[in-house]
């Protein structure tokens, strides 16, 4: 039976980056569903992290593990600790392997709103590891988005990370179409990095469960 991972998007697009990120992993070994609460992307106020947090406890209850991929309320993640499976806060997941090895880390994001939440877990991170973190917010690239225009979104954040000396981050979920842009330096992204975590973490959950019933 295949592990089961539900998803929080706040943008219905981030749907298929995930389900593209989850079928390259070996053997059909993990099966998505998906909530689309684009509501939930107007502040990260503790209102707003409250009523994303209930969203992610009521996904709990009928999935292996849970994942949150939006970085302006990922502060929720951390407020659902007392659910019934392991909630994933996807940046955090990106953050983890980005300073893992320290060094410089340039750390790309398009949304404004995601430039505090950002910091926070990328530096909080890079503490443990000695990592340098040097944050880059892409100039107009999230009005694109917001109108549609994907490719022009994707051209202007490869354009943005083109000649940083470090290891280059998309901080947003949006962002991993970007990568195809970058075939010289491919960056890391956030629905690759965070679904082989969260296929770790429904993993261990289950084989924890299985072996306290034996």
């Amino acid at each position: 039976m295949p592990l089961t991972l539900a998803c929080l998007h706040t943008a219905e697009s981030n749907a298929t980056l995930f389900e593209t990120a989850a079928a390259a992993l070996p053997g059909g070994a993990l099966a998505l569903t998906h909530r689309i609460r684009p509501d939930l992307l107007r502040d990260p106020s503790p209102a707003t992290l409250d009523e994303a947090a209930a969203v992610l406890r009521e996904l709990a209850r009928g999935a292996d593990a849970v994942l949150l991929t939006c970085s302006t309320i990922g502060g929720a993640a951390s407020r659902a600790r007392d659910a019934a499976r392991p909630v994933l806060r996807a940046d955090a997941a990106l953050a983890e392997a980005a300073t893992r090895r320290g060094g410089l880390v340039e750390v790309l994001f398009a949304a404004p709103t995601t430039e505090g939440p950002t910091r926070a877990i990328f530096e909080a991170a890079a503490a443990r590891t000695g990592a340098i973190i040097r944050l880059h917010l892409v100039e107009g690239a999230w009005p694109l988005f917001l109108a549609g225009e994907t490719a022009a979104y994707h051209a202007a954040i490869a354009q943005a990370a083109r000649g940083l000396p470090g290891r280059v981050v998309l901080a947003q979920a949006s962002m991993a179409g970007a990568a195809t842009l970058m075939a010289e330096a491919p960056p890391l992204t956030v629905p690759a990095i965070s679904v082989m975590a969260a296929a770790r973490a429904a993993l261990k959950a289950r084989e924890t469960r299985q072996g306290a019933v034996r």
